[in-house]
């Protein structure tokens, strides 16, 4: 992956753009913010951070949980080959869509549905990018993780979670390895929290 390509295009991305009318004065500042529907768009060091450990490549199929306002979809989009976006509302889902599609990235496949579960039909993954927190790690994100493929996803209770990389090898040996502590939306689903 390339960092300088990485950090000129995040910083070239307008968060306010990202965010809604009464939201888009606080877009510069390193924390998260309200998008809706009980959900936030990540700080900016995090999406930052996350994508640095995710290390998509340019031939890189990406697959991401919690598409939300669509800020880490768009950086995902530029760093690689496809990226396929879940998420479980609707109206973000439509919104995010409408925002993706302005600054014209069309290598990006849209679903709504339970997140936790994945999107077994363009399964595996070379990446696969979760933004919101596990209650216990998915075995179908495990499943649908490509040989020599990456996985940066929150596990742990809804107040605090341990940000995990997955590394699976070209064996399918599982590596887990903690980056740090995290604090995201509860993801829903069968693999995160009841409705």
């Amino acid at each position: 992956m390339d960092q300088k390509e990485l950090e000129a295009y995040f910083r070239s991305l307008d968060r306010s753009f990202f965010v809604d009318n009464d939201m888009k004065k606080y877009a510069g500042i390193d924390e998260p913010l309200p998008i809706g529907f009980g959900q936030t768009i990540s700080q900016p060091s995090l999406v930052l951070e996350m994508t640095r450990l995710l290390a998509p490549e340019k031939d890189s199929r990406v697959l991401e949980i919690g598409t939300g306002s669509g800020f880490q979809t768009a950086i995902l989009a530029k760093m690689s080959a496809e990226v396929f976006t879940v998420e479980r509302i609707e109206q973000l889902m439509e919104k995010a869509k409408k925002r993706l599609e302005a600054l014209n990235h069309s290598n990006i496949s849209y679903k709504v549905g339970d997140g936790s579960k994945g999107w077994q039909e363009y399964a595996p993954y070379d990446r696969i990018m979760v933004t919101a927190a596990a209650r216990v790690l998915p075995d179908d994100l495990l499943n649908q993780l490509a040989p020599g493929g990456r996985m940066v996803i929150p596990v742990g209770p809804s107040y605090l979670q341990k940000l995990i990389l997955i590394t699976k090898t070209n064996d399918g040996d599982i590596h887990i390895k903690t980056m740090g502590m995290v604090r995201f939306v509860e993801l829903k689903g069968q693999y995160g929290w009841k409705e």
